[in-house]
């Protein structure tokens, strides 16, 4: 277990944002993080869970106690239901080092999430998604610890309170049950998510008719990589904002303004629509522009970037730039996707 006072978080965040936390400590086992619920007192909160840092804007330094789970290790019960397998693993281990090996093994259902940043944990407390699949998907139970007491807690997906990157772990829960292991029930038999964005598409431009799941893999891979900022070159957080969802009546206004087919949406299962936050971003004239040393990303306008030196408060300044001309130009209010603290 790694316990130190006075710690600095740049490493801690993708945006390589300067701050440090009153205190650190990285647990590796389950008995090791009851030892340390045991031992915390009020002195030692706020806490803050993190993980790899990749979904966290921080602003200022944190006056609290910053948990980080190292704790690793996969196992797979093949036995759960004759088409289906559950894969356990630990809270510590790398998102998409997971995906890989589910997909290498033949556990199909979280290919479409390939390359997100971050680890396991934060999978079920943001309810990760991407390409019209989301961690509630395939999570299955999530194990945890209740801080305040050191019981060791399992959760059903069903009792998380998932949503659009939301969860009970990021709301209501958020400080008092830390994330140990999740468990997710995956497919042995590869049933492709291809209408989301623009897999079909890639695919067809490279001949493939019907893909394995690898080669969904190593499209998605590639889009990411080709929109996406790499961020250990130009600090970001990867998509900053969540996609509004309107009302008809709103989207229709809009493809009024700029004609059919010309505003991309996705239908959502109440009858709104799913708009990309990107897009309005792009239409305000953001796409590649800076304010001060904080700007937003010249390839996709989701993206808020570090351009050097940037502090939590030039990104925050220029998230709120963005939001307030997305609010004027077309009555959308959106909603950062990631944590600020």
């Amino acid at each position: 277990m790694k316990d130190v006072r006075d710690y600095d978080l740049t490493a801690n965040n993708t945006f390589g944002i300067k701050a440090r936390c009153r205190r650190f400590i990285e647990f590796d086992t389950v008995d090791g993080l009851r030892n340390v619920s045991a031992l915390l007192t009020d002195a030692d909160r706020p806490l803050l869970v993190l993980g790899g840092g990749s979904n966290l804007l921080l602003t200022k330094d944190y006056a609290g106690t910053v948990l980080h789970s190292a704790i690793h290790g996969i196992s797979v019960d093949e036995t759960a239901d004759g088409g289906w397998v559950e894969v356990r693993a630990g809270s510590g281990e790398t998102w998409d080092e997971f995906v890989e090996l589910c997909v290498s093994n033949g556990w199909y259902g979280a290919e479409n999430l390939s390359l997100i940043p971050g680890d396991v944990g934060a999978s079920a407390v943001q309810n990760i998604g991407a390409y019209g699949v989301e961690a509630k998907d395939i999570i299955h139970k999530v194990e945890a610890v209740d801080v305040s007491t050191g019981n060791v807690v399992t959760f059903a997906a069903e009792e998380c309170g998932y949503g659009y990157r939301q969860s009970r772990f990021k709301n209501e829960w958020k400080g008092r049950y830390v994330i140990t292991y999740v468990t997710y029930r995956l497919s042995k038999t590869f049933v492709p998510r291809l209408d989301y964005g623009n897999i079909r598409a890639e695919l067809e431009r490279r001949d493939i008719v019907v893909p394995t799941a690898e080669q969904v893999r190593r499209v998605i891979i590639d889009m990411r990589q080709a929109k996406l900022p790499d961020y250990t070159k130009e600090g970001n957080a990867g998509s900053f904002f969540m996609n509004p969802v309107v009302t008809r009546e709103k989207y229709e206004e809009i493809v009024a303004e700029y004609g059919a087919g010309c505003v991309p949406h996705y239908a959502t299962d109440n009858g709104h629509e799913k708009i990309p936050a990107g897009w309005l971003i792009e239409k305000c004239g953001w796409k590649g522009r800076s304010l001060g040393r904080a700007g937003v990303h010249s390839r996709q306008a989701l993206v808020l970037v570090n351009r050097g030196g940037a502090t939590g408060n030039d990104i925050l300044a220029l998230c709120e730039a963005v939001r307030s001309d997305v609010k004027a130009r077309f009555g959308i209010e959106m909603n950062p996707e990631v944590n600020i603290v």
